[in-house]
């Protein structure tokens, strides 16, 4: 999120992160970065395919399979239909939404798989969550520019 508000500010676009301590606002009217949302999220990684995979895993993902060490280079596989790359496998993407809305401190969620998971994790419907705090050598994230779905002032722990 601190990232986004910087890239913001660096391109002259509104931060659409109000920052204090652990509380974290969203401001959904603001034009810069920001991490999207689990449904933004899907819809740009399925790119249209009701499938769990977009593609042949081997094709379009890095796994266990890979036996890598370490996340690969982005754009090594195929796309999605989007142009997308990366979208799954490699490394799990933070998104804004909580992973369990009834219980604040379960942290945020990451979609996607990482180069570690196995087939069964590195799929559009598969998600995890963790506090911000945690730090993983496979989670990431990809950010969305502009006005999202959330409120005016949303807020979230982080």
């Amino acid at each position: 999120m601190r990232w986004c508000n910087a890239a913001s500010e660096w391109e002259g676009l509104d931060p659409a992160y109000r920052i204090d301590g652990d509380e974290v606002r969203w401001d959904g009217t603001a034009d810069g970065y920001r991490l999207p949302t689990e449904t933004e999220w899907e819809f740009a990684c399925r790119a249209g395919s009701p499938a769990a995979q977009y593609g042949p895993l081997a094709e379009v993902a890095y796994t266990a399979a890979d036996g890598l060490r370490a996340p690969a280079d982005v754009g090594g596989r195929h796309p999605n239909l989007h142009g997308l790359f990366d979208t799954l496998g490699n490394v799990w993407e933070w998104c804004w939404d909580p992973f369990d809305p009834e219980d604040p401190s379960a942290g945020r969620v990451f979609r996607g798989g990482g180069f570690t998971d196995g087939p069964l994790n590195v799929r559009a419907d598969v998600r995890r969550g963790a506090r911000a705090s945690a730090v993983f050598d496979d989670v990431g994230f990809r950010a969305a520019r502009g006005p999202g779905p959330a409120p005016e002032g949303r807020s979230r722990r982080r």
